[in-house]
């Protein structure tokens, strides 16, 4: 294991020795803990155990993520399964959950789903909350099922194909997203592991990177309750671009947020009373 850890590190990998320690755990086919797991590298490794860690490493090596390797991701206060349909939940975006729960709701929507990783945390802390989360991919949204169902809340969601809101029927609490937001310029300068490895439907829409804010504030009045709130994920350097697009589009109480790193993460407002009636 130590030898593998140097060839990550030495192949420009950060923190190769961490990979090798999770991808070992990976092999021995459990969640094993680290003490645990040095016992049982006291012995040869069974076969099958060294060719999968073998497998694996050579995976990492190619650069493709260690959540994809293993098949799952941890956020918020679950394990969520990932594939190369979606998006490797990030732990900033916990910052959007952590908001999306200081106050209540009945009802969500997610746009942009993906792993559903923001809905069913939200409806797992929220036991009578019922939700609808959307994506374009059929395939991301076959992942969110999945996951729906280990969490224990696939009879409180409903998993629709829809590109925003074009599907979409009704009113909600609380709408939530993480749109793609990298700029067309920003693609290239991405690790390897984003760039090569996740959809890239899910990382960026082009241009200036802010087409989906612009769609999502010029559907939200007719989408949200009275009393609704909506909140988006942003890249650290959006937060003014987006809060005007939304107060542009008539959104009231707009608002940058932080992350635990201090930067600008999330962009949250509500609907004034006059967009409102307009929108009824």
């Amino acid at each position: 294991m130590t030898e593998a850890g140097a060839r990550l590190a030495e192949a420009g990998i950060d923190n190769g020795p961490g990979d090798a320690i999770t991808l070992m755990a990976h092999a021995f086919g459990r969640e094993t803990p680290r003490y645990e797991l040095m016992g049982a590298l006291r012995d040869p490794l069974p076969p099958e155990t060294a060719a999968r860690f073998e497998a694996a490493i050579a995976a990492r090596l190619q650069r493709q993520p260690v959540s994809q390797i293993i098949g799952s991701r941890a956020f918020w206060k679950h394990r969520f399964a990932v594939t190369q349909d979606t998006l490797d939940p990030r732990p900033e975006t916990e910052t959007l959950v952590a908001l999306a729960l200081e106050a209540e709701f009945a009802t969500l929507l997610d746009l942009g789903t993906g792993t559903g990783a923001i809905a069913l945390s939200l409806l797992a802390d929220r036991p009578a909350a019922r939700g609808t989360a959307t994506d374009v991919s059929d395939a991301a949204l076959a992942v969110a099922a999945r996951n729906a169902a280990v969490l224990g809340v696939a009879d409180r969601v409903d998993l629709l194909r829809s590109d925003w809101f074009s599907a979409v029927e009704g009113r909600f609490d609380l709408i939530v997203s993480n749109p793609p937001y990298i700029t067309a310029a920003e693609m290239e300068a991405l690790s390897p592991e984003v760039r090569e490895w996740e959809p890239h439907l899910a990382l960026t829409p082009g241009g200036d990177g802010l087409s989906a804010y612009r769609v999502i504030a010029a559907g939200a009045a007719r989408h949200l309750t009275p009393q609704g709130r909506l909140m988006v994920e942003i890249g650290h350097r959006q937060g003014p671009a987006v809060a005007e697009i939304f107060r542009a589009a008539g959104l009231d109480a707009v608002r940058i947020h932080p992350d635990m790193d201090g930067r600008d993460r999330v962009v949250s407002a509500s609907i004034a009373a006059t967009r409102r009636n307009r929108a009824s």
